[in-house]
């Protein structure tokens, strides 16, 4: 109703700066976040991907001649689901990319923290980025099973903190908030794209079609 009243253009741009700056929001969020920040920052992401979805939409159908809509929505809902399937790719993509900069050297200064022999440590940080990804998707701790019979000559109570259910999150946090952050500034710039081209986005008054 808002944009049939005032135009697709603003309200579409304005959509995609509420999204930028939620991802802001959530880049500057700490890893100890609470949940009631977070879920506001969720609420305000879907707000501005709505304020620019409907508006877009609909200016892009009204663009068109009435024969050519169907063709339109079905172009429209092709590109739409390619582009969520491809944007998974570039998210884990982008993902570790961040932790590879920065995972060998936390995960190997952590191990060796918590009396890990160096020599241990280095080759349980030279894991692959994606291994350490899906694992802490899955709960799954590796480098328990990689140290083996090294856990015999830790200090029992390195023993314990080392095989306990936290060791593994916070020696991966950092580089894990590394990686959320190359691919929120991914989100941020693909959000500013987005607004500026609907911002400058020409329709031919009387034409119909895109000027």
């Amino acid at each position: 109703m808002l944009s049939d009243r005032h135009g697709a253009k603003l309200l579409a741009t304005g959509g995609m700066v509420v999204t930028g700056l939620t991802f802001l929001g959530l880049i500057a969020l700490p890893v100890d976040f609470g949940y009631g920040l977070f879920a506001l920052l969720l609420v305000a992401n879907d707000v501005g991907m709505g304020m620019f979805t409907s508006p877009n939409r609909a200016e892009m159908m009204n663009s068109l001649p009435p024969g050519a809509r169907g063709a339109g929505a079905g172009m429209t809902a092709t590109f739409q689901n390619s582009a969520m399937v491809l944007s998974i790719g570039i998210f884990f993509s982008l993902m570790i990319v961040g932790l590879t900069a920065s995972l060998p050297s936390a995960m190997g200064s952590g191990l060796v923290a918590h009396g890990v022999p160096a020599a241990d440590a280095t080759r349980i940080a030279g894991l692959p980025a994606v291994a350490v990804l899906f694992a802490a998707f899955l709960g799954y701790d590796p480098v328990q099973q990689l140290l083996g019979p090294s856990l015999t000559h830790l200090p029992p109570d390195q023993t314990g903190y080392r095989t306990g259910r936290s060791f593994f999150p916070s020696l991966i946090t950092q580089p894990f908030s590394d990686g959320l952050h190359v691919a929120f500034w991914f989100a941020i710039v693909a959000s500013l794209i987005a607004g500026g081209g609907v911002l400058v986005r020409r329709v031919s008054a009387g034409a119909g079609r895109p000027g």
